[in-house]
């Protein structure tokens, strides 16, 4: 129940890691440190947003008792009238806000990510749909003021990519993108086409989160690790030395390459980076199956056979397996505008995650 005495508590439970993160054992271990600061960040929204619902509620009584009392003279009666019609606006928002505060956080939610489109079915066409894809990101990303680099690249003898990896940085990227994991279908007529059939081909997306030193353990002797030279577009050295790097790691079979740099090192760098990712992006799911009532209230499964999205040319229309949203806009949605679709996906994670923690 949301009232003074679990403010209260709140407090007492902020004030009590404020002393903990205070402590030499915990602000000299930057995973114990990281876990006080995430909690911290979740009592303290709890807390403001208790308030808020609390203060509310306070103030509806207040007017409910003037509005009732027969002495009230007219003016205070009025005055109270105009309170209880504000609060009735606003208490529904606040106890919103504080359903969605009580929903556990997710640690991954505030890390940079790190993206693979890869065409799939649909040969040339989807390697072009794959440029498409990569570039309505990077549009969205740059409105968004979020930074992205290319980690690695294998071009597309039609002018798209046979797949593609890049890096975003930015508040909360995870949080924004993670349901974007998955397969996405095209229909359109592809330049190529006479008889101005509509052709259907895919890409697929996969969204990892940046892991931390803190999250994976990878052993040097646990890696082979060849260079080669980096090659553009029609097979061509864009370099003349072997800058480019390949890591395989051994025990889980996970291969990642970057070429993007001209630096050895910094290819080797950013090749470690997508491994920790990946390794990270294996364990997480493995989690995610061991809980089922979690994979449950998720918005998909982010599985990359799964189809979550349709782009259709000819009708201008975008839609949402999962959600059952359509949109036609897709020439906007293409140019970057994916604030409707994100923030709708969103939304239904939240709904179902509050319905999953009403039933538990």
């Amino acid at each position: 129940m949301i009232d003074h005495a679990y403010l209260d508590q709140l407090q007492s439970k902020l004030s009590e890691l404020e002393t903990r993160m205070s402590q030499p054992e915990v602000s000299s271990d930057p995973k114990k440190m990281q876990e006080c600061m995430r909690e911290y960040g979740h009592h303290k929204m709890l807390a403001e947003c208790a308030k808020k619902v609390i203060d509310l509620t306070d103030a509806k009584a207040e007017s409910e008792a003037i509005l009732s009392d027969s002495d009230s003279d007219d003016e205070l009666r009025e005055m109270a009238e105009m309170e209880r019609a504000d609060i009735a606006e606003k208490l529904p928002l606040a106890e919103r806000n504080m359903e969605i505060a009580l929903i556990p956080p997710d640690p991954t939610d505030s890390r940079n990510v790190i993206i693979e489109i890869r065409a799939g079915i649909g040969g040339d066409e989807a390697g072009l749909f794959c440029g498409d894809l990569y570039r309505m990101y990077t549009r969205y990303f740059d409105v968004k003021g979020w930074k992205h680099r290319m980690m690695d690249v294998s071009p597309s003898e039609s002018g798209g990519y046979k797949e593609v990896s890049f890096s975003v940085e930015g508040e909360n990227v995870y949080k924004a993108l993670k349901h974007e994991g998955g397969t996405h279908r095209v229909q359109r007529v592809p330049q190529t086409e006479t008889q101005g059939r509509v052709h259907t081909s895919a890409a697929t997306v996969a969204i990892l989160a940046e892991a931390e030193d803190v999250d994976i353990e990878v052993r040097t002797e646990d890696l082979r690790i060849d260079t080669y030279r980096a090659q553009g577009a029609g097979g061509q050295h864009v370099n003349t030395t072997d800058s480019a790097i390949r890591i395989t790691h051994v025990p889980s079979g996970v291969v990642v390459q970057c070429q993007d740099e001209r630096s050895q090192h910094k290819n080797k760098a950013s090749a470690m980076k997508m491994l920790r990712a990946k390794l990270f992006d294996n364990q997480q799911r493995k989690a995610a199956e061991e809980q089922a009532s979690e994979r449950k209230s998720m918005v998909g499964s982010g599985d990359r056979s799964e189809k979550i999205r349709t782009y259709n040319y000819p009708q201008n229309r975008l839609t949402d397996h999962r959600i059952n949203l359509t949109l036609y806009k897709l020439d906007r949605v293409m140019e970057g505008s994916l604030d409707e679709i994100l923030t709708a996906l969103y939304e239904h994670d939240i709904a179902l995650r509050i319905e999953s923690q009403m039933n538990d």
